[in-house]
């Protein structure tokens, strides 16, 4: 189904899981937001291993939203901020069963261009233009979802050896990579401020 080349420093099973879930991916990328990458996309395999199976969208949206905090918070917390991310990944997923049948991966099938793409995705709770021109790029590059003008649409995520985000992550190297441009920006946009 994918052309899944993302492989992240996290447990072999974390990275299955995303390679083989729409849904698993699309919650580790609402979760990475102000902690480690490699924590976001590891917690959709932490937080089956909680519930002690993989969750689906409409179980997620119907969750008892203290319980489902509960489950974040449980240590180590699968976020940050676990009560905001919980109330984040069930807004998301209630989004999913309303218009994609509880299918996440129904957000970018059949996609005829990369802006709806990007469109699409910029819907979801959680989802600013940057992020969803991340994922859309993330798509794109690693799952082989590359609807008519996806490049431009993703901006410069979907730059060829950009090495700017999580959609360019492959290895260790490229890890790397992207870590040294995200400290790169940083301290540009620091610089900017003074």
């Amino acid at each position: 189904m994918y052309l899944m080349t993302l492989s992240l420093p996290i447990a072999p099973e974390a990275n299955d899981l995303l390679r083989r879930s729409p849904l698993a991916l699309l919650v580790g990328m609402v979760l990475d937001q102000q902690i480690p990458l490699e924590r976001a996309f590891a917690s959709p395999y932490d937080l089956a291993r909680r519930l002690g199976h993989e969750p689906t969208a409409q179980e997620l949206a119907d969750y008892d939203p203290d319980a489902l905090i509960a489950v974040f918070a449980q240590r180590p917390a699968l976020h940050r901020f676990p009560k905001a991310m919980a109330v984040r990944v069930r807004d998301v997923c209630r989004i999913l069963v309303e218009r994609y049948g509880g299918d996440a991966g129904a957000v970018w099938a059949g996609v005829a261009t990369g802006q709806e793409l990007v469109t699409r995705v910029g819907e979801l709770p959680g989802f600013g233009t940057q992020k969803a021109q991340i994922f859309a790029a993330l798509l794109g590059k690693q799952f082989g979802v590359r609807p008519q003008g996806w490049r431009e649409a993703c901006g410069r995520y979907g730059e060829e050896g950009a090495f700017r985000s999580v959609a360019d992550i492959v290895d260790g190297a490229s890890l790397l990579r992207v870590r040294e441009y995200k400290q790169q920006a940083k301290a540009a946009a620091k610089a900017g401020e003074s």
